[in-house]
């Protein structure tokens, strides 16, 4: 089982249609799992992005 490590949360408001009906939505982080230092953790793919690119250099 992969340990969630991101603390980000989904984002909330509402969907607007041109008659300007609201109708409450939900938009879900991009988790993917990923294999780091031999340990699988679930992260946002742009966490990960962010962490590549942090260990490139």
């Amino acid at each position: 089982m992969a340990k969630k490590i991101s603390t980000k949360k989904p984002l909330f408001g509402n969907k607007r249609s041109h008659a300007l009906n609201a109708t409450k939505m939900h938009q879900n982080t991009n988790l993917q799992t990923y294999t780091i230092n031999g340990q699988k953790v679930k992260l946002t793919a742009r966490e990960y992005k962010t962490i590549k690119k942090a260990s490139a250099n």
